[in-house]
């Protein structure tokens, strides 16, 4: 009997022992132990650290060509898409055949001016001869007329002195009258003369003018037909939509011959090569002050089952200061290791967790018990 109470009393010492061992245990894994907590959002995505250039559709028309397809390696100005142009190069021969009849026009009036300036120089130099020679006969009858005056004057003298006879007198003013018309004649055909070569040269200069008029306004259409050619060949070009960079063609649309597009149609985008990083959406209360640079975490694809594949460990490089539709955007390094099987690639979407805090258990009782006092309706609902 007194064994039998012996053995009871040792094991229930036994047992007390070993529930405050495991009590112990408990409060100082409670107390002194640290667990980790994370921040998840299953908005995220894989993104080459470029920008993604977007094609559009410029101008509106109707698609000949199109060599968009999808994952296409392309360089910067490849041709990917052609519209319509037939309209523009219609206008376009049209204007370069109207510009190629014009260069012969130009340099015939040119021509035509030179052989009127010409003339009108050569006219001049004649005109100015001539004058010359009439105003030489001029002034030698100018000459013999005041000579013959003088005689005249003698005879009258003599002839009322009463020693020539009436007729030498009358001889000696007739022939000074004569010198006298004939000096006169030589001025008026020396005036003539210079008047007709003014009406002349009027006439001339009134000529080039019109030419050069001619010429200008020629040299105008030629002007707008050079600005319409280069015009009309900025729009066949337009219509010529070509890759902004070279990178790979991560998105297009079914585009096929005929089909027709909007202006600012979106066509396809082009992804730059480049490192990739992570790119994610957290709610604004998970990530402000508590997401920062620096910070670990690990990505799993939605298309590649983590179990399978792994995760992708991520840093934290930077976290924006603008919150846009209730989230916060958070930009991450991608840190895949050396035997990770995932391709990456830009676009891969995904989850990401992110480890913001290590606390003790009974710290985050306490904060969790914090938070039902504080907000009491939103654990036991509304009344």
């Amino acid at each position: 009997m007194r064994s039998l109470e012996a053995d009871s009393f040792h094991r229930s010492n036994l047992v007390l022992l070993v529930v405050a061992l495991l009590l112990g245990g408990w409060l100082a894994w409670f107390f002194l132990a640290r667990v980790e907590r994370y921040e998840v959002t299953d908005v995220a995505r894989l993104e080459v650290d470029r920008a993604i250039y977007s094609v559009q559709a410029p101008v509106a028309g109707r698609v000949v060509v199109s060599r968009l397809v999808l994952d296409r390696e392309v360089q910067a100005g490849d041709i990917l898409v052609e519209i319509e142009t037939d309209p523009q190069r219609l206008q376009l021969h049209e204007e370069q055949t109207r510009l190629t009849s014009l260069s012969p026009q130009i340099k015939a009036l040119r021509n035509e001016v030179t052989a009127v300036e010409l003339a009108l120089r050569q006219e001049q130099q004649s005109t100015k001869v001539a004058l010359e020679q009439a105003g030489a006969q001029f002034r030698e009858a100018e000459a013999m007329a005041r000579l013959a005056e003088r005689e005249a004057e003698r005879f009258k003298q003599l002839h009322s002195q009463g020693l020539i006879p009436e007729r030498d007198f009358l001889q000696g003013t007739t022939d000074a009258e004569r010198r006298r018309a004939a000096a006169e004649n030589l001025r008026l055909t020396a005036h003539r003369l210079g008047e007709e070569q003014k009406t002349r040269e009027r006439d001339r200069e009134a000529n080039l003018d019109r030419l050069l008029g001619e010429i200008s306004r020629l040299q105008g259409q030629q002007a707008t037909a050079g600005a319409a050619i280069n015009r009309l060949g900025f729009e066949i070009e337009r219509r010529r939509i070509r890759a902004p960079v070279a990178g790979r063609l991560g998105e297009v649309a079914i585009l096929r011959t005929g089909a027709f597009v909007d202006e600012g149609d979106k066509l396809g985008a082009v992804v730059p090569a480049g490192e990739l990083r992570v790119v994610a959406e957290f709610l604004a209360p998970a990530a402000i002050g508590r997401i920062r640079p620096g910070q670990l975490g690990r990505l799993r694809l939605h298309g590649y089952p983590w179990t399978q594949y792994g995760s992708i460990r991520t840093t934290v490089t930077s976290v924006a200061s603008e919150i846009r539709e209730g989230h916060v955007r958070v930009e991450m390094a991608a840190n895949p290791g050396p035997a990770s099987q995932i391709p990456l690639q830009h676009g891969l979407p995904g989850t990401v967790e992110v480890q913001v805090e290590r606390i003790s258990p009974a710290a985050l009782v306490l904060r969790t018990a914090g938070r039902l006092v504080a907000e009491p309706r939103s654990v036991f609902g509304r009344e």
